[in-house]
């Protein structure tokens, strides 16, 4: 039994007992993603209760938790006043979040009965566009002057502690609110007390644009190794910092969206549990309809060799086999590709080395499956069939690596997301090239028996 059954079942054996207040004391002693998981398990009018006992911080937390569909859930139950509360209590970019997936109705209820300091935090964090930094930064970074001494600045982090969403980087900035540099919690314990944090700082450290895609703040928080990324307006002045676990939250997103576009499937908001039947069939219906009328160049292929296969039966035998091998090889090349290219591991000028590289590899692999089928030949048909079986094998392989490993490459020169270079595709156009390789050389190696005089 899962822990999250397990929690499920203590609370509810709690409640069922009316022991309130331990289930209350249950709730808010074990860790918000814990509870997250056991409300999000259950359905609405059963889970409110649950998320009720919460206290308001513990609800603050709990909510981040949630999908959308159970965030708006709980948040619909919560009269106006409750509701501001419990914004008021949320982290900036979680509160953010949560406002953007409110109706309209609801955003237009709430507005007016949040502070200013947040009514302004908030309106400023929703007006970046879906998919930018901005849309997933915090505002709730810690500072420090310039001038402050280590100790002055440890003091300073002390009062910030419990509004912001980390103190273990500060950020030094000028009047103009410009980042001057940043500095560490750990840096300013180890060193003497009267050392200035302008001594102390690291300057000119990494930083990304609000308007960039957030992808770009995730791959920095990773290729350096950061706790946060401050984020800068065009101004260069610092509005917000992405945090290492949203930033986590993003590559995560990112990964299942190629993983979707890979398989030919649209993009999905929410999980494949969450989306309804509808939505699963548009996303999917569109390019399975598109593949069934493409795969009629694979039947042309075959109709276009009807007098080969008539007088050779046994070539239909080794045609699965072939095609399938071409495609899969394909879309392993494919797939190592795509993913190559969006950690920018390559990019457009390695397309020759990745090409010279690929060709070794595809023979390599076309080689030895063509030794691996080539006793088969043997066996159904003699040393033509199993020379015809053998030598197609290696240029399938060989192609459907190339096609694979290429198409991603072109596909971003298209300035087209290479992710969509998807396993389908790859596949079908592997398929057709190699029906037409397998049948070309079955009839020039193979004799085709005359037509008797009349």
């Amino acid at each position: 039994m899962s822990e999250t059954t397990d929690l499920q079942s203590e609370i509810q054996e709690l409640l069922d007992n009316s022991h309130m207040d331990q289930a209350f004391e249950l709730l808010n002693s074990r860790h918000p993603a814990e509870v997250g998981a056991v409300i999000d398990e259950l359905e609405p009018e059963h889970a409110f209760p649950l998320f009720d006992l919460l206290d308001l911080k513990n609800q603050s937390r709990v909510l981040a938790y949630l999908s959308p569909s159970h965030q708006l859930s709980m948040v619909r139950r919560l009269d106006r006043h409750a509701l501001a509360r419990l914004f008021t209590e949320m982290n900036a970019d979680d509160r953010a979040d949560l406002y953007q997936e409110l109706p309209e109705d609801m955003q237009e209820t709430l507005m007016p009965a949040l502070a200013k300091a947040e009514r302004e935090d908030l309106l400023r964090l929703t007006s970046y566009p879906e998919g930018t930094v901005g849309a997933i930064m915090t505002s709730e970074y810690a500072t420090v002057a310039s001038h402050l001494t280590a100790r002055q600045a440890i003091e300073k982090l002390r009062t910030q502690a419990l509004d912001k969403e980390t103190i273990y980087i500060a950020y030094v900035l000028d009047s103009d609110r410009n980042l001057v540099g940043t500095v560490s919690l750990s840096g300013l314990v180890v060193a003497n007390g009267d050392d200035r944090v302008e001594d102390l700082m690291q300057r000119d450290p990494v930083t990304v644009n609000a308007d960039e895609p957030q992808s770009v703040a995730a791959q920095k928080v990773a290729d350096y190794d950061l706790l946060a990324v401050p984020i800068l307006d065009d101004h260069n002045a610092m509005v917000g910092i992405v945090t290492h676990d949203d930033a986590m939250d993003v590559q995560e997103e990112e990964a299942t969206e190629d993983f979707h576009k890979s398989a030919n499937v649209g993009v999905m908001s929410g999980g494949v549990s969450q989306v309804t039947l509808r939505i699963l069939y548009q996303k999917r219906v569109y390019w399975l309809v598109l593949l069934v009328f493409a795969n009629v160049f694979s039947g042309a292929g075959i109709a276009m060799y009807e007098d080969v296969i008539v007088a050779h039966v046994g070539l239909v035998f080794f045609l699965p086999l072939l095609i399938a091998s071409a495609g899969n090889t394909g879309a392993q090349s494919a797939t190592l590709m795509v993913r190559a290219i969006a950690t920018g591991d390559v990019v457009m000028k390695d397309w020759a080395r990745m090409l010279a590289r690929e060709i070794s590899v595809g023979a390599a692999l076309g080689i030895t499956m063509a030794i691996a089928v080539a006793g088969i030949g043997l066996w159904r048909g003699g040393p033509e069939m199993a020379f015809v079986v053998a030598s197609t094998m290696v240029i399938v392989v060989l192609a459907g690596s190339l096609i694979g490993m290429s198409l991603p490459f072109l596909l971003n020169r298209l300035n087209m997301d290479p992710a969509t270079a998807s396993a389908p595709i790859v596949t079908f156009i592997a398929d057709v090239a190699g029906i037409l390789i397998y049948f070309a050389i079955a009839s020039a190696v193979l004799t085709l028996p005359t037509a008797a005089a009349g």
